[in-house]
């Protein structure tokens, strides 16, 4: 459950490879389409392939915050050669600021959904922060944080995406509980096998400023529903 930072660095590659942009024309909100782009013959497919598999990750990462009318004219002018007329620097800077507002913008909502969650007579806050519901309560032993178990779990962002479910893919998660995010350590120590909990993960107990994947943003709040199935050794 470990994910990979997204350096900003990396999107002047990717702006490159946005290939339709540059020809497109606009609709009235100013965002590019590809009606008037002929998509007949291999390289144009290929184009369109990579520039529309690159748009929605660059949708994923800034949302509405990048110009779509400046990304296609730095596109064109990248391809033919032309002097740049934002200097790297300059822009740099800006895609940093506009990923530290998403950053910041993620972090107030996480807590204000757990502030209100917290309210929730069903729902008990540890001391660290973590929340959790009982959905299915379960006696019996339970794990240390060294040990081996199995679960099922599906985890959602607070908006509802599912970004990861082992019920959905019918096979049951096994793995060290010393191995996985901290809110995961935490919450499964407290289970018996046959419990089914939902947890509430703040981003400090999960994956915190770096993200994970192309989903889990940074300073995203976690909700899991989580059964422990066994506990083998």
């Amino acid at each position: 459950m470990e994910g990979k930072k997204r350096p900003v660095g990396l999107w002047a590659a990717t702006l490159l490879v946005v290939g339709l942009m540059a020809a497109c024309s606009e609709q009235g909100n100013g965002v590019p389409t590809s009606e008037a782009v002929d998509l007949g013959g291999q390289a144009a497919e290929a184009g369109y392939f990579l520039g529309r598999r690159q748009g929605e990750r660059l949708r994923e990462e800034f949302g509405a915050s990048i110009d779509a009318a400046a990304l296609a004219a730095g596109l064109a002018d990248g391809l033919a050669g032309a002097p740049p007329r934002v200097a790297e620097v300059q822009g740099q800077a800006a895609l940093e600021a506009i990923l530290a507002k998403r950053r910041a913008a993620a972090g107030a909502a996480g807590k204000e959904f757990l502030a209100r969650n917290a309210e929730r007579a069903e729902v008990e806050v540890l001391p660290s922060g973590l929340q959790y519901e009982v959905l299915v309560a379960a006696e019996g032993s339970t794990p240390s944080a060294d040990s081996h178990v199995t679960t099922h779990y599906e985890g959602r962002l607070i908006d509802d995406t599912v970004f990861d479910s082992s019920i959905a893919r019918g096979s049951p998660a096994s793995f060290r509980l010393n191995q996985v995010i901290a809110g995961w350590t935490e919450a499964l120590q407290l289970m018996s096998p046959g419990a089914k909990w939902r947890l509430f993960i703040p981003s400090e107990l999960a994956y915190g400023e770096r993200g994970a994947g192309q989903l889990i943003g940074p300073h995203a709040t976690l909700v899991f529903d989580v059964e422990l199935i066994s506990i083998d050794d």
